[in-house]
C-alpha cells in the first residue's frame, strides 16, 4: 500500500520500498504492477511511484482534471525518488531528471505516451553537464526532451524538429545523432525552442513542476487516443481499465561509450528458441531502439555472426554487463515462469532494469515456448495449454511460400514476423485501409511505422520498412497481430510523392504486387505460391495435451469431400453441419433444380427431384466415406427456392431454354417466388411442408449412401438429420415422421439398417422458448447461432457493418455480436432452450454449428452451459479444440 495515506493511490518502488507486487497489475498497471516486483527481488531498478489505475477513471470522471490530493500524493512519491537518489526535482545544481510512462493491465505496446528526461529546463540543463561532467550528453538529453514533450504534451508534429535534425547534420557534414558536439546541440536547443514559440504559441515551459503535470495529463489523455482506441477494438481490451502513470528517476544510456539502452526477451519472440534474443546501442536512449532511428547492434556474438552484423555485439563490446544481463534473465524468467521482454538501461557501466512484462510473440514461438518450459519443468502440461492463444493459431494453420518457387528477391531486410504474404504495395495506412475494405490484399510499406499506423497496419496482410530493428515498433505490432513482417530493409527508399519504392536499380509502384517473407526477410517482386502448413512437433503435442483436457467435442462445418479430409486433419470429430443448398447450385445439377422450382405440380417435382437423387446420393456417400465412425450433421434444404433461379434480365432466355418453358412462365414464376423479406420467409422447413418432395428425396439420399457405404466398407456410418427453422413441434413432428418414413423404406428394401437421428437447428427465439416441446421429437438440438442472432437482435448480419461498429465502441454491445455470442442475449435464449430441452429428454445431444463455433469467447460460454460440441470451418478446429480445453480447465 501507498506509505503517505491509505487512500492515497500513489504508489511507491525502488530503494527498498514497494507497495505493490506482480499480484496488483488491476490497481498498478503491468508495468507498476512488475517494476515493484523487481524491486522486491532485488533488482536493481531506479526508484519511482506509480499513479494508479483508478486516478485514469477519475480523471475523466473530473472532465480531464485531477482529483484534488494527487498533487499532495505525487509530491511525496518525488520526495521517495529524491531521498534514494540523492537529487532535487528542478535544482539547478543537482537535478533530479525522471520519466512519465503508461501502464495499462495489459500490454499496449508503443499506443500511449511516454516523456523522458522530464525536469529539464535552461538551468537544469547547466547544472546536468557540471555534476555528470558531461555537458554533450546534458544537451542532448534536453533536446531529446522539448522534442518528446513538444510533440507528447503540446501536440506539436515531431517531423518539424527532426528536420531541424536533418539540416543541423548535412550543415556538419555527419551522419549520426552522435558525431554532434555539444555546442552543436545546445544550437538545436535553442532551434527546438524557437519552433516551440512559433507553433505554439507560447515559450517552452521552464517550470519542472508544470512539465510533470502536463506530461501526466498526456499519458492518462492518450489512453483515449484513436490509435489506442483501435488497438483496444482490435485486441478486446476494455476501456474502463484504464492506465496507470509510472513517474521514475531516469538512468541514462547517453552518457558515452559505457553507457547503453536495449531492449530484450529472454527467448526469441518468433521462433521459440531459448536463446538470448534483443538489441542495443551505445551512447543512446530507449526511443532510438523501438523507433528504428538508428540501426541497433546485437546483443549476443552468435546472432551477430549470422546476421553477417560487423558492429561488435554487446557479449562483445559489454561482457561483464552482458553476464549480468544473462543472470538476469534466468532469474525473470524462472520467477513468472514466463518468456519476458525487458527493457533496461546501462549507465556508466552499471545495469538498470526499467521494465519487465510476459512478451508478445508469434503462434509458432507461443507453442515451442509453451511446450519447451513444460519439458524444463518449469510449468504444467495444464498451464501449457493455458498459455497459448487459440486465435494466435490462426497464423499456423494457413499456407506459407513454396520452398521450391521461383523468387525475385529485391531485398533482404530483418525477419520480424513470420509467415508470408503477398498484395499490392501502398506507402501510407489510409491507402492500406481504404484498398484492403474494397477486397484488395495490400503490403504496408513504410520507411518506418508508428501508432498512427495501427489502421493500416491492420488492414494489411504483410507489413515491410526501411527501418527499424527486431524490436521495433512495426515488428512488435506485427507479432502481436499475427501479421508477416520484414524490417529494416536498408536497400529500399521510398518516394511518397511519386508514390513509388526504389531498391537495387528498380521501381515498385503503388499497386504493383509484392511478397514477404517473414520467416526470412525476403521482399520479392510478384506472387509466390504457396504451401500447406505442418500440424506435427511442437503443435501436435500441444494439441494432445488439450484433447486430454477437453470435454466438448468439436465438429466442422463441410459440405465437400476436400472440406472433410481436411477438418478429419485438424483433428474434427465428425461434422456439425453439411450444407445441402451448396451441392445445388452445381452447374452439373442446377437445370434439374431450376425444373424442380418450376415444375407445376407435385409429378412433375418428383420427377426433377429423380435426376437430383443420384447426385445427392454420391455427395453423401463421399462424406460419410472420409467421415467414417463419426457423426454426420446433414441440413436439409434452408434457402427460400428464388436464389436458385435468374435474378438478371441476361439470364432469362438461357435459364428458359435450358429448361424447357418459355420466357413469360419462368418470369411469371420469379415474381410469384419474390419475397420481401427472404430470411423471414418461405424456406427451411417451410419448403418440407409444403413441398415435401424434396425432403423426401434428400432422405432417401442420406440413408441409401449410408446404407451403401456401411456396406461396402464395413464403416460405421452416423447420420443425423437435421431440419432448419424450425418454430413450432407441430412443423418438426411433420417432418420426422416423413424422415422416419423414408428411413424405414430405404431399410426395408436393402435388408439393412443403421443407427441415425432426427433433430433441428435452434435458430428461432420461438424455438429456444418452446424447446421443451419440440425436444419431444428431436433428439439433437444444433443452435444456429448466425441466424439465432439475427432474428434475436432483430440485426441483418449483411447490413450490420454500416452501424454495429459504433455500436461496440458506444458500448452497446460489448463485441460484435456475430462475431462473440451476445451472452445476456442470445446465450441466455440458448441456456433456455438447453435447459428446457433436457428437462424433456435428457439424453438430447445440444452443439452450436454457427461461426461462434470457431471464437474462443463464444466456446468458452458453451462450455458454461455444458454442451456436447461446437462446430466450425474446417482451419478453426485447431484453435476451437484449443478453446474447449482450456474453458474445461478453467472451470
Amino acid at each position: 500500500m501507498p506509505s503517505d495515506s491509505p487512500t492515497s493511490h500513489v504508489y511507491r518502488f525502488g530503494g527498498g520500498v514497494a507497495d505493490g507486487d506482480a499480484t496488483a497489475k488491476e490497481a498498478l498497471g503491468g508495468k507498476g504492477a512488475n517494476l515493484a516486483e523487481m524491486s522486491s527481488i532485488g533488482l536493481p531498478v531506479p526508484p519511482g511511484i506509480t499513479i494508479g489505475t483508478a486516478v485514469c477513471a477519475l480523471y475523466y470522471d473530473n472532465g480531464e482534471s485531477f482529483p484534488d490530493a494527487l498533487k499532495a500524493d505525487v509530491a511525496a512519491g518525488i520526495a521517495h525518488i529524491e531521498a534514494h537518489t540523492g537529487m532535487v526535482f528542478g535544482d539547478a545544481a543537482n537535478p533530479l531528471l525522471v520519466s512519465v510512462r503508461s501502464g495499462a493491465r495489459v500490454s499496449m505496446p508503443g499506443m500511449m505516451d511516454t516523456v523522458l528526461n522530464l525536469g529539464l529546463n535552461d538551468a537544469t540543463v547547466v547544472g546536468l553537464a557540471e555534476a555528470s561532467k558531461d555537458a554533450r550528453f546534458a544537451w542532448d538529453s534536453y533536446r531529446r526532451f522539448i522534442q518528446m514533450y513538444a510533440d507528447v504534451v503540446l501536440g506539436l508534429d515531431h517531423y518539424l524538429f527532426e528536420d531541424a535534425l536533418e539540416i543541423l547534420k548535412e550543415d556538419r557534414g555527419v551522419t549520426l545523432d552522435t558525431e554532434l558536439s555539444a555546442e552543436d546541440l545546445q544550437g538545436l536547443v535553442a532551434r527546438y525552442q524557437a519552433i516551440v514559440l512559433q507553433t505554439w504559441g507560447d515559450a517552452f515551459p521552464q517550470d519542472v513542476h508544470d512539465q510533470l503535470w502536463g506530461a501526466i495529463g498526456a499519458v492518462f489523455g492518450s489512453w483515449r487516443s484513436e490509435r489506442a482506441r483501435v488497438y483496444r477494438r482490435l485486441n478486446d481490451i476494455p476501456e474502463s481499465w484504464g492506465t496507470a502513470v509510472t513517474v521514475q528517476a531516469m538512468v541514462f544510456g547517453n552518457m558515452g561509450a559505457t553507457s547503453a539502452t536495449g531492449v530484450a526477451f529472454t527467448r526469441d519472440p518468433a521462433t521459440g528458441e531459448r536463446v538470448h534474443y534483443g538489441e542495443f546501442l551505445i551512447n543512446a536512449q530507449g526511443e532510438d531502439v523501438v523507433a528504428g532511428i538508428r540501426t541497433p547492434q546485437y546483443l549476443t556474438r552468435a546472432a551477430r555472426e549470422r546476421a553477417g552484423a560487423k558492429a561488435a555485439s554487446m557479449e562483445e563490446a559489454m561482457p561483464e554487463v552482458f553476464a549480468e544481463l544473462a543472470r538476469v534473465f534466468d532469474l525473470l524468467e524462472g520467477h513468472y515462469r514466463d518468456m519476458q521482454d525487458i527493457e533496461f538501461t546501462v549507465q556508466q557501466g552499471k545495469l538498470w532494469m526499467l521494465q519487465t512484462r510476459s512478451g508478445k510473440r508469434t503462434a509458432k514461438a507461443a507453442l515451442k515456448i509453451a511446450v519447451d518450459m513444460a519439458g524444463e519443468g518449469l510449468i504444467s502440461s495444464e498451464e501449457a495449454v493455458l498459455r497459448v492463444d487459440p486465435g494466435a493459431l490462426d497464423q499456423l494453420l494457413h499456407p506459407t511460400l513454396d520452398p521450391s518457387a521461383p523468387r525475385d528477391v529485391l531485398t533482404k531486410g530483418l525477419p520480424a514476423s513470420p509467415g508470408a504474404a503477398s498484395g499490392i504495395a501502398v506507402f501510407d495506412s489510409d491507402t492500406a485501409a481504404t484498398r484492403a475494405d474494397a477486397g484488395e490484399a495490400v503490403i504496408l510499406v513504410r520507411t518506418e511505422t508508428s501508432p498512427e499506423d495501427i489502421h493500416g497496419m491492420h488492414a494489411a496482410k504483410g507489413i515491410l520498412t526501411a527501418r527499424g530493428g527486431m524490436t521495433s515498433h512495426a515488428a512488435v505490432v506485427a507479432r502481436g497481430m499475427g501479421r508477416p513482417c520484414v524490417s529494416g530493409a536498408g536497400g529500399i527508399s521510398i518516394d511518397l510523392a511519386a508514390r513509388i519504392m526504389r531498391v537495387g536499380g528498380r521501381e515498385i509502384r503503388e499497386g504493383d504486387v509484392l511478397t514477404l517473407d517473414g520467416s526470412t526477410g525476403e521482399v520479392m517482386a510478384g506472387a509466390v505460391p504457396t504451401v500447406e502448413p505442418e500440424m506435427a512437433g511442437d503443435f501436435g503435442r500441444l494439441m494432445v495435451w488439450a484433447d486430454a483436457h477437453r470435454r466438448m467435442k468439436v465438429r466442422a462445418n463441410a459440405e465437400t469431400p476436400d472440406d472433410c479430409r481436411t477438418a478429419r486433419g485438424f483433428g474434427a470429430e465428425g461434422v456439425g453441419l453439411c450444407r445441402t443448398e451448396h451441392m445445388f447450385f452445381d452447374a452439373a445439377r442446377i437445370t434439374a433444380v431450376r425444373r424442380m422450382i418450376l415444375a407445376e405440380d407435385g409429378t412433375a417435382r418428383a420427377a426433377a427431384l429423380a435426376e437430383l437423387l443420384p447426385e445427392q446420393r454420391a455427395d453423401f456417400a463421399a462424406i460419410f466415406e472420409i467421415m467414417a465412425g463419426l457423426p454426420v450433421t446433414i441440413r436439409l434444404l434452408d434457402p427460400p427456392l428464388h436464389e436458385f433461379l435468374p435474378a438478371h434480365e441476361a439470364d432469362f432466355d438461357e435459364v428458359a431454354a435450358a429448361v424447357g418453358i418459355s420466357v413469360q412462365a419462368l418470369r411469371r414464376r420469379v415474381s410469384e417466388l419474390h419475397e420481401f423479406n427472404p430470411m423471414l420467409g418461405h424456406r427451411g422447413c417451410r419448403l418440407g411442408i409444403t413441398y415435401p418432395e424434396i425432403y423426401a428425396m434428400q432422405a432417401r439420399a442420406i440413408f441409401e449412401a449410408a446404407v451403401d457405404v456401411a456396406v461396402r466398407t464395413g464403416a460405421t456410418v452416423v447420420p443425423e438429420v437435421m431440419v432448419p427453422l424450425v418454430a413450432t413441434p407441430r412443423e418438426l413432428e411433420i417432418i420426422k415422421a416423413q424422415i422416419d418414413g423414408v428411413a424405414a423404406e430405404v431399410f426395408g428394401e436393402t435388408g439393412r439398417t443403421l443407427d441415425y437421428l432426427v433433430g433441428t437447428m435452434i435458430e428461432l427465439p420461438r424455438a429456444a422458448l418452446r424447446a421443451g416441446e419440440i425436444a419431444a421429437a428431436a433428439e439433437f438440438f444444433s443452435f444456429g447461432t448466425n441466424d439465432l442472432t439475427q432474428t434475436a437482435l432483430g440485426i441483418s448480419r449483411d447490413d450490420a457493418a454500416r452501424f454495429l461498429q459504433v455500436y461496440v465502441e458506444q458500448g452497446i454491445y460489448a463485441r460484435d455480436p456475430f462475431v462473440s455470442i451476445d451472452v445476456e442475449g442470445v446465450g441466455e435464449l440458448i441456456a433456455l432452450a438447453a435447459e428446457r430441452g433436457r428437462a424433456a429428454r435428457p439424453e438430447i445431444k445440444l452443439g452450436i454449428c454457427g461461426e461462434h463455433g470457431g471464437d474462443p469467447l463464444s466456446i468458452a460460454f458453451c462450455e458454461t452451459l455444458g454442451l456436447d460440441y461446437v462446430s466450425c470451418s474446417p482451419y478453426r478446429v485447431p484453435i476451437a479444440r484449443l478453446a474447449a480445453a482450456q474453458a474445461a480447465l478453467r472451470r
